[in-house]
């Protein structure tokens, strides 16, 4: 082969190297998200384009463009969203030595249609003036009498709270994770109304002695440039419940590749970038969510909380009785 044949097929070669990119439909936000992206393409050369949008509408999107969706990767929070998306069709297996490294197994999809990017607790926030830690210990505590008008919490529409409930499904049987539902409903303060941060900021005015929020709004909160959140964060503290037993309930933020996917390489490229020591660590201090990837260093507010056990039920499981657990919510009058 003559000299001038090898440069063209290697100019050739780097141009398309150059020309690759990746599309994302993202249920993050951007300013969540975009850092990494960008990290992304200053080292590969792969060009990244986002959509972001509400989860259940991408999903929703996906499904409507079929084949002829744009879109390479999936990313969005909670392994309920995960779970439909796969049931419906729309992700396909992903085979990546470092990806499954990274990532444990009960963190991902059996078949590897998705997978966990961070992690996510759901626990009890308490105001410290009023209640002890002594007096806290499990989310089946939550449903028992002594806390009658003191707690607060999201609506049943919430994913979170659904794939919390599932997973005392999980745990316990319908029976009963039915009696638990309806016990949390009678300990309610007020109707569900709000996001986890103003569960927060109801425990911190005395409208709530206890929620249930997801660990990282809390050190959001903590670490807010609005003086006021700063302050109600600061009247309550967190408790990891279940510690004696299976551990605190723990969710994802993750991602698939589609089935629709043009750019397959490049967005599997991108999942292995995600789950790298790098990418973890920057997000473990930029979110204060928990990183994938063992042994990867978390925020100084994460650390304060200190160490904790986790639930290791397989989260696929969640997914599968997200729909029984949404029915029990609503036979419980949970609203």
């Amino acid at each position: 082969m003559n000299t001038w044949l090898v440069c063209v097929l290697l100019l050739l070669g780097a141009q398309s190297v150059l020309a690759q990119e990746v599309n994302i439909y993202s249920a993050r936000k951007q300013d969540l998200i975009k850092p990494l992206l960008d990290r992304f393409s200053e080292e590969t050369g792969i060009k990244v384009n986002l959509v972001t949008g509400k989860a259940d509408a991408l999903i929703k999107r996906l499904e409507l463009e079929g084949r002829n969706s744009p879109a390479d990767l999936l990313l969005t929070v909670d392994v309920g969203r995960l779970e439909y998306a796969d049931q419906a069709g729309l992700l396909q297996p992903v085979d990546s030595g470092l990806v499954a490294a990274a990532v444990p197994k009960h963190y991902r999809d059996p078949d590897d249609h998705w997978f966990g990017l961070s992690l996510r607790a759901r626990v009890i926030a308490y105001n410290k003036a009023r209640v002890s830690a002594e007096e806290l210990s499990t989310y089946e505590d939550l449903a028992e009498p002594k806390w009658q008008g003191q707690l607060c919490i999201r609506s049943s529409n919430n994913i979170y709270n659904q794939s919390l409930l599932a997973s005392l499904l999980a745990h316990l049987g319908a029976e009963k994770a039915k009696e638990w539902a309806a016990g949390l409903v009678a300990n309610f303060a007020r109707p569900p109304k709000g996001g986890d941060r103003d569960q927060i900021k109801a425990v911190a005015a005395g409208q709530c002695q206890l929620a249930v929020v997801n660990s990282y709004y809390l050190a959001g909160m903590l670490n807010s440039s609005i003086p006021a959140e700063r302050e109600a964060a600061n009247k309550v503290a967190l408790f990891w419940p279940n510690q004696q037993g299976r551990g605190a309930h723990m969710n994802i933020s993750g991602a698939g590749v589609t089935k629709a996917a043009k750019n397959k390489e490049a967005a599997i490229r991108l999942l292995e970038f995600l789950v790298s020591e790098e990418a973890q660590q920057w997000y473990a201090e930029a979110n204060h969510e928990f990183p994938m990837r063992a042994g990867t260093p978390v925020s100084a507010t994460l650390t304060g909380w200190g160490e904790y056990k986790a639930d290791e039920l397989p989260l696929v499981i969640l997914g599968a009785k997200n729909a029984e657990a949404v029915r029990l919510m609503d036979r419980v009058g949970w609203n």
